[in-house]
């Protein structure tokens, strides 16, 4: 299909960030006293936000609107200094991002990890392409599923919606897609089950960033 731009999911989709964000919000849990998570438990905390994140981890006992939020300040303090210990580009993206260059495709990020770290990130381990724009979460635009930041950036690329591909691993991106009026797709080296991308809306999975190119 002749797709005119590629609107990327970040975590779970360029970037396998789940062991930083464990780590970090483990160390944070021990802080406070709390249990801390195994890995796994993680890639269903994680996709919506760092603030939803913080309160999938603490336990649900926990009720006490301003310790959580201590744990939110604390969290944001210890993952902007770990973003980038274990964080490392999926195999194969290199050579999808590559790909979708020499066809003369648009690329942009859109992710619901905080903005600074977004940019941290996309600048050091993603920095070889041009994407127009990376954006991450930030205060008075609306996370993920809300298509508005979705719809901005296909305003910013002169490309109607329909003609954009959206690459998510969560059903937060296939609602993001489909609420935006973009193709969405699932990818499934990320940190879902295809169970919960089909039903959330994907139009098509792949099984290897690669597949997506031969897609397009």
């Amino acid at each position: 299909m002749n797709f005119k731009a590629v609107l990327f999911d970040l975590d779970g989709t360029l970037l396998d960030s789940i062991d930083d964000i464990a780590d970090s919000m483990n160390k944070v849990l021990d802080m406070f006293g709390f249990k801390q998570h195994e890995v796994e438990k993680y890639k269903y905390f994680v996709g919506d936000g760092i603030d939803i994140l913080v309160r999938r981890s603490v336990p649900d006992s926990c009720k006490d609107e301003a310790l959580i939020n201590l744990c939110l300040s604390a969290m944001k303090k210890e993952y902007s200094l770990h973003c980038k210990d274990k964080t490392r580009v999926y195999e194969g993206i290199p050579e999808l991002l590559d790909g979708l260059c020499a066809i003369g495709r648009k690329l942009a990020i859109l992710s619901n990890k905080p903005h600074d770290q977004t940019q941290v990130v996309v600048s050091e381990m993603l920095g070889k392409w041009k994407f127009e724009p990376a954006i991450g979460a930030k205060d008075g635009i609306p996370k993920k599923p809300d298509p508005f930041a979705a719809i901005e950036i296909a305003n910013s690329l002169k490309i109607t919606p329909d003609d954009i591909l959206y690459l998510g691993d969560t059903q937060t991106d296939m609602k993001t897609a489909l609420a935006a009026g973009m193709f969405p797709a699932g990818a499934l080296w990320g940190f879902r089950k295809s169970d919960e991308l089909l039903d959330a809306g994907a139009r098509i999975l792949f099984l290897h960033p690669l597949d997506l190119l031969k897609f397009i």
